[in-house]
């Protein structure tokens, strides 16, 4: 017979259940197609619950980011820390890990790209952005690093350079996105970044 917790679980579980589901199927479908019953329907619950544990579907999507950001992050942190000594070989780091995390999470590419379409400021665009600002502090952390190793270009203008690599990660992720083939981004990403590599390069 099935235990009480079967079907009742607590608000944190039920939570983290509801930000899985989401991602996951962002990774199939645009995020503004993904409803409340879809939600519901997978994780076995009726879409009132869903409400029980966050007020909208946007807080729902909130939840993800802060959730996905953090993990992304930490993910990004880890792959720096073996090449404190190789600037160069930590940007290399970050570009792979980063791949390698959307790989796994496809939907998280396409949540940033839509929100960051929205024309006006939303707690979700607003908390989208503050990744990127993370993700630019983090960036530019390893640049100053290569650049007092000696390893870039002379008069490398840094923030440019944070620019260059966000864009090729972003241009890597939006052509797989659109083939709807992102694994290819795992064959792709090691010639995307020698090409990155050489225009940073002293």
């Amino acid at each position: 017979m099935p235990s009480a917790t079967t079907f009742k679980q607590p608000t944190e579980v039920r939570q983290t259940s509801l930000i899985k589901a989401a991602l996951a199927l962002a990774g199939e479908r645009s995020p503004a197609d993904v409803t409340t019953a879809q939600l519901a329907h997978a994780i076995g619950v009726t879409q009132g619950a869903v409400f029980r544990h966050f007020e909208s579907k946007e807080a729902i999507w909130l939840a993800v980011v802060e959730d996905t950001s953090e993990r992304l992050l930490a993910h990004l942190s880890a792959a720096v820390t073996p090449h404190t000594d190789d600037g160069l070989r930590a940007l290399e780091a970050v570009f792979t890990a980063h791949v390698a995390f959307v790989i796994e999470h496809p939907g998280m590419p396409r949540l940033v790209f839509q929100e960051l379409q929205q024309p006006q400021d939303t707690p979700l665009k607003m908390r989208v952005r503050c990744l990127l600002q993370a993700y630019r502090v983090l960036l530019l952390e390893q640049l100053q690093r290569a650049q007092d190793q000696g390893q870039l270009a002379a008069g490398t203008d840094l923030p440019a350079a944070a620019v260059f690599f966000m864009g090729s990660i972003q241009g890597l992720v939006m052509q797989a996105l659109v083939s709807g083939d992102v694994a290819s981004m795992r064959t792709q990403a090691p010639s995307v970044f020698r090409l990155l590599r050489a225009g940073l390069s002293a």
